[in-house]
């Protein structure tokens, strides 16, 4: 009877908790909310959705990159960079391999955002919210594929010109 009674306190212990901690709040408790039961000091979390639309350009060395039709030179290029460098994680279409799929990902986040994170992946899946985001929905790190900024360029076009077809 006393295990049935521990047992009967350990779910609901374990019940309470979970509705306290998830209930679709988008903010967390700090250590002194949950010890004192103050509500004074808490924690904002905001929530992104890695698929949608953004137009931050992310964070690294590009801060501006001119675009205008695809180059179509610079697209094949881009192509064999991207078969031989990114294709074993990810494929040009809405599936997923290791990282998401990529397509429409040009009408989903700006150049810079693009080349930075090719460019930049760790510390763009730490410090950027949309990189943080889809990090976390992915759960993986993507890895640098030692790229030029001129190889980067031409990923680009290719995802570009894969996202006009």
């Amino acid at each position: 009877m006393k295990n049935l009674n521990l047992l009967m306190i350990a779910l609901i212990l374990g019940v309470a908790a979970a509705t306290s901690s998830c209930g679709g709040s988008s903010r967390s408790a700090s250590s002194e909310e949950s010890t004192t039961g103050s509500s004074a000091v808490t924690e904002e979390i905001a929530v992104v959705d890695p698929e949608a639309k953004s137009d931050s350009k992310g964070i690294g060395r590009f801060t501006s990159v001119e675009i205008g039709s695809v180059d179509k030179a610079m697209a094949e290029k881009g192509e064999a960079i991207f078969t031989s460098k990114c294709s074993a994680c990810h494929k040009t279409s809405d599936e997923k391999i290791v990282g998401p799929g990529l397509k429409d990902v040009t009408l989903r986040r700006t150049p810079e955002w693009i080349m930075n994170m090719i460019t930049n992946p760790e510390e763009m899946t730490k410090k950027d919210p949309v990189g943080k985001a889809l990090f976390e929905k992915h759960l993986v790190q993507m890895t640098f594929q030692n790229v030029s900024d001129d190889e980067t360029r031409q990923i680009l076009e290719f995802l570009r010109q894969n996202d006009t077809k």
